[in-house]
Order: C-alpha cells, then structure tokens, then sequence
C-alpha cells in the first residue's frame, strides 16, 4: 500500500511561473547556473544554486551558500512572487517534449515507506551529496525540489487526474527556453482528493525514477526532526516530502551514453580484436550517427568511424542487473579491457544524457579529449522497475530522463 497526502503548497503566481521555474540544480555546473539567470532574478536556481549570488570562489557547500538560499527563498515569499495556497490540496503537472506528454501527481509521500522498502530505489548515493541537500532542506525549512516517482500504471488513478484535467483550466501553462511545455492544476476538491488518496493505497510500490539524492536527504531531514520532536505524532509535514509520481507508460528513458579518455595503452588493432571474443563487431557504414536499435547492441566511436557491437547471446545473463546493456557494456569491456573498475570514481570516464546527441560523442572524441565512445540502448522502465523489486542496484549512470521537472513551481514547507 502507498501513500500520498496532500500540502499546502508554496507556489509562484501565474504571472511569475515561467520566470520561477527552473531546471534541477544537479543537471547544471554553477557557472552554467550563472549564465542560466541572467536578467532573470525570479529564477528558482537563486534558491537551489545560491552560490549564485555570492563570489565565484565560495566554496558551494559552505553555510553561507545555505543561507542565502533561505534568504533568497523567504524574499521571493516577502514579494509575494511565491503564495501559499490556502487549503491542502493535490496537483497535477503536465510535461510535453516533441510532442509527448506525461501527466504526474504532485503530493507529498512518506519517510516511513521510504525506509521500509515501499518506495524502492535503484541507486546508490554519495554521503557528501546527500549531506548538501540534508543542509539545504534544513536552512529553507521547505523541499524545494520534487523527487520524480513512477508508479505500475492503475487505470482509475488515471482516469481521475486526466478527468480532472480535462475538466478545469490549468493554474499554469507555458513553453520552456528549451521547449518543454509545462501545465499545472489545482485539485482543491476534498471529495476527488480522497478518492485519489484511495486509488494510490492500491498500489503496492512507488519507483525513485530520479532524485536518489534528493529523496534520500529528505528522509534524512525528517528523521532528524523526529528526534528533535520526540513527542511527534507522524502527521507533521516533516513526516513527508514533496514527489510527482507518473504512470510508468508515459515516462521516457533516453540513452546515457559513455565516452573514455584513453585505451589503456592498446593500439587500436588490439583494442578492436580484444572486443571481438565478447561482441560481434560490424563497421558502421551509415553516413550519420550510429543510435542502438535494440537491447544489447552498442555503437562505438573511434578514429572517426563508427562500428556496431552486438553482444554475443551466450554471454548475456539472466540476472535483472547483470543483463541490463550498462551491465554488459561495463562488465565485458570497462574492465576487463579499459581497466575501469569503478565507473563512479575514474576520471578516465564520462557520460553524456541522450537529450545532448550523438555529435556530443564525436565532439568529444574528434577533438582528441577522448579516445573512444559508446552509444547505447536506453534502459527500459520495465528494467528499472525489475531491478528495484529484486531489491538490487543500477550501475551508475543508467538512465536519463526527460523531460526534466522543473524545481520552484512546488515548495513543501516543513512546518505544519
């Protein structure tokens, strides 16, 4: 059983949104942050990256950062650039790239079912990455930016977020810089409110799609709260944090590409000949970009030209991880032939989000940064959602979401 609870959420005016809404802090360096809010003071990233508006030689995770983030939080409140609704309620969020949409819930889920398996997870987190958002959590006293769940699709869940949708304007609705469309409304009804909240006790489990780090923070924030409110009851807002949850079936995985600095010391024959005994090697004679086409296929990118691997059958396993194409990839020729044995910690590699292209790779390579790369398959929602109910752990970096949700619409404040 899951739970969803309904907030008084914190949210800019429909005058203000667009302005507001701003990419998750962790897609950007800050100094693409920097250049992102240019003539734009009512962007979000004010709050989510604040270094921002302090010195360019500050260190990011210093308590200065954190305060200005509160600072610049409660100021966009005092100017009543963000309102807090009056009553709890639910809310819809709509996101449309090239023509595809997916239609999410925004509401706030439980600690509890965090710790207890209910919302799954199919990655590992960093400690200092956690302790970063744990720190901005704590200074804003508010979830600023919603974890992104999917959920095994329930046709009546559905039918009532999209009859409510059909039924009522939307509170926002605008395009993006980079083209996305975002449309919001607000279930202010009790009645659909509670036959929402019980369609979602019948499903079994919630899936983290993105934000480990920020879900994980979260949970760490309210347990601290716990302790510092020993007589807490477990309604307070800290109990919870802020999610929009999406059917599975809407949701779009892109590729999450590879590219290596060297060959570890192997000729380009060598190289190509020792990949030969675990994948069929074909040179790709297409005048563009080499995409996958299908599970266990690989492009690789080297002097210029692109070959197409495809894993030797035999050797694909049956485990949900082992058989997951960044599995195959990383176990079959990271490390045995690039000696990569950690792809979290080398900096011998580097990844690129399908949403950047193909010519990334070739960029990258071309401009002799790197020495080869590797275009995949996108991991499916059906591996992701496999992985997590065996209770098992994703290689790092084996999805790429989009499009991406904006942080500033939604703000859940910790206190009641």
């Amino acid at each position: 059983m899951s739970t969803i609870k309904e907030f008084k959420a914190i949210r800019p005016t429909a005058k203000t949104a667009q302005q507001v809404a701003a990419l998750p802090y962790d897609v950007m360096n800050s100094t693409e942050a920097r250049n992102l809010v240019e003539g734009n003071p009512l962007s979000f990233l004010h709050v989510d990256r604040a270094e921002i508006d302090l010195p360019p030689e500050i260190d990011h995770y210093s308590t200065d950062v954190y305060k200005k983030a509160a600072e610049n939080l409660n100021s966009l409140i005092k100017d009543n650039v963000l309102l807090a609704d009056e009553m709890p309620c639910l809310y819809i969020y709509r996101l449309t790239m090239n023509g595809h949409s997916q239609t999410g819930l925004v509401a706030c889920t439980s600690i509890d079912e965090y710790l207890d398996g209910t919302i799954k997870k199919h990655e590992l987190t960093r400690e200092d990455k956690e302790q970063d958002r744990i720190n901005h959590v704590d200074y804003c006293n508010a979830n600023t930016g919603p974890i992104f769940l999917a959920y095994k699709d329930e046709k009546n869940t559905n039918a009532i977020i999209n009859q409510w949708a059909s039924n009522h304007a939307p509170v926002y609705d605008f395009v993006s810089s980079d083209g996305i469309g975002h449309a919001v409304w607000v279930i202010d009804d009790t009645t659909v409110i509670a036959q929402l909240k019980d369609t979602f006790n019948g499903i079994s489990n919630f899936y983290i799609a993105d934000g480990h780090h920020r879900n994980a923070s979260a949970v760490k924030v309210g347990l601290n709260r716990r302790k510092q409110h020993p007589n807490y009851t477990g309604k307070e807002e800290f109990n919870y944090y802020l999610s929009v949850l999406f059917p599975a079936s809407q949701l779009n995985i892109l590729d999450y590409n590879r590219v290596i600095t060297d060959l570890n010391g192997l000729t380009e024959d060598n190289f190509i000949e020792l990949i030969s005994k675990k994948f069929y090697i074909i040179p790709y004679a297409g005048s563009d970009s080499f995409k996958p086409t299908m599970p266990h296929q690989f492009g690789m990118y080297l002097k210029g030209k692109w070959y197409i691997l495809n894993a030797d059958p035999e050797g694909i396993p049956t485990d949900p991880v082992g058989r997951l194409d960044v599995s195959i990839l990383q176990e079959n020729l990271l490390i045995p032939i690039l000696g990569i044995k950690d792809v979290r910690t080398d900096n011998r590699i580097d990844f690129i989000g399908g949403i950047r292209g193909l010519k990334e790779l070739e960029r990258r390579v071309n401009s002799g940064e790197m020495a080869v790369a590797f275009s995949m398959y996108p991991t499916s929602m059906d591996e992701l959602m496999n992985v997590a109910d065996a209770d098992l752990i994703m290689p790092p970096k084996s999805t790429w979401f989009e499009p991406k949700l904006r942080s500033g619409l939604f703000i859940h404040s910790l206190e009641n």
